[in-house]
């Protein structure tokens, strides 16, 4: 992994956007360039709800965080996340997992294969708290993900944990995307969990629909767009936590996520929560 990393940093482009960073500026971070910038406003301009969209998908994700310590699970395997900057302090998927009394010991890997995310999470994370990793990898490659030392030895691979796989988007295979579930229900522990998200067109007007399909070809080429079908097929198999595959905002709401509550199909996203055999 320490080659892919050096080959990666090498090619760092920032003239290309990235949907992490997409993601983070639109919430508000700093783990971006003026390109991710530039295609938010893009994104903005042709349906302008990206900033909400991207905030009720920062908000879905602490809620499972959170219900999960609820449930007693204390680590968390995070692949994908970007590790967003935009989260306020304190409000990071890591300080979610240990907000429970139960879970205050909480260990937290986030997976990442943007070079400047890595990097950045490094420098301000790991250094203050010992109960976070932050390693380089790729859920296209997920083996290697799994037989990384730091996931394999960071975590307990003999007690429950979750995985949050985020990075969905970079899953434009099908049939590997199964492999990536299929994988997991083989290696994690039992009574864990699997949580997912995906980008959708689903809720998108079909007047909208062209000039969207147009900026992704030119923003973020390769993304992986499923229909609620296509996805709840990924997961077929699992039992899911209630409220099952459904738009991220209408995940278990607390009243306190405003972000597309009104318009749950404006996130763009659906999410679920598995439980692993």
């Amino acid at each position: 992994m320490r080659q892919r990393a050096i080959r990666n940093l090498a090619k760092l482009d920032m003239t290309q956007a990235r949907l992490t960073r997409i993601l983070d500026a639109a919430a508000g971070g700093k783990n971006n360039f003026v390109a991710d910038r530039d295609a938010m406003r893009r994104y903005d301009t042709a349906a302008p709800v990206t900033t909400e969209a991207a905030r009720a998908v920062l908000r879905y994700l602490c809620r499972v965080v959170r219900h999960l310590t609820a449930e007693g699970v204390d680590q968390f395997l995070i692949v994908g996340s970007g590790v967003p900057s935009g989260l306020p302090p304190g409000r990071q998927l890591h300080d979610v997992a240990r907000a429970d009394p139960g879970t205050s010991a909480a260990r937290v890997v986030y997976v990442e294969n943007d070079p400047m995310v890595l990097a950045l999470a490094r420098a301000t994370i790991e250094p203050i708290n010992d109960l976070v990793r932050v390693v380089e990898g790729d859920v296209r490659e997920f083996d290697e993900i799994l037989d990384d030392r730091v996931v394999q030895t960071f975590l307990d691979w003999d007690r429950p944990m979750a995985v949050l796989v985020v990075s969905t988007h970079s899953l434009d295979d099908d049939e590997y995307a199964r492999y990536v579930v299929k994988r997991l229900r083989q290696v994690v522990p039992e009574r864990s969990y699997l949580s997912l998200l995906h980008t959708t067109f689903d809720g998108i007007p079909p007047e909208l629909l062209p000039a969207i399909h147009d900026l992704l070809a030119m923003t973020l080429p390769g993304h992986a767009v499923r229909t609620r079908e296509e996805v709840a097929g990924l997961l077929e198999g699992l039992d899911l936590v209630e409220p099952g595959l459904v738009w991220v905002p209408q995940w278990r709401p607390d009243g306190r996520d405003t972000a597309c509550a009104d318009r749950p199909s404006a996130s763009g996203s659906y999410g679920a929560v598995a439980r692993m055999p």
